[in-house]
């Protein structure tokens, strides 16, 4: 797990400076419609964050198997007008909640991380799956939508 912290102190660091480097149209530019800014993303990241965190908690106390709740991600976005919100406002909110999940993850007892939760489709994973699979999620909209 030390390894996630790792990556995710990496992209707190990280995506504020590579930002910087943009301009606010390259930021606040849509593709199409029907997909989100750079700047939605990063609010997206933020969104995935809160409810991935209360997961992270959840699962080290609830009755197996823990029921992972979905949330409709493009309604997240939309009402909470990450669009029309400052940049900075939306780094602080990424960088304080992923300091968070940091803090969660390093102190998830060993025997905690085999905890189950049915993600849907009656399948069931890990805590450790579910820590790795929000990383591998974060680095996904990063690699393929920020730093492009």
């Amino acid at each position: 797990m030390q390894k996630v912290v790792e990556r995710l102190n990496h992209w707190i660091n990280v995506l504020p400076d590579v930002f910087s480097t943009m301009s606010e149209r390259e930021i606040s530019t849509r593709p199409s419609p029907t997909k989100w800014s750079k700047k939605e993303i990063v609010g997206h990241l933020c969104d995935s964050a809160v409810n991935n965190m209360a997961r992270f908690i959840n699962i080290q106390y609830a009755e197996q198997v823990y029921a992972i709740q979905t949330y409709d991600q493009e309604q997240w976005v939309a009402i909470q007008h990450y669009h029309d919100r400052p940049l900075e406002e939306i780094f602080t909110l990424f960088q304080s909640l992923n300091k968070q999940i940091a803090a969660i993850i390093e102190n998830v007892p060993t025997e905690k991380l085999s905890n189950l939760c049915d993600i849907g489709n009656n399948e069931q994973r890990t805590l450790e799956w579910l820590i790795r699979d929000y990383l591998d999620h974060m680095e996904h909209h990063i690699r393929n939508q920020i730093l492009i």
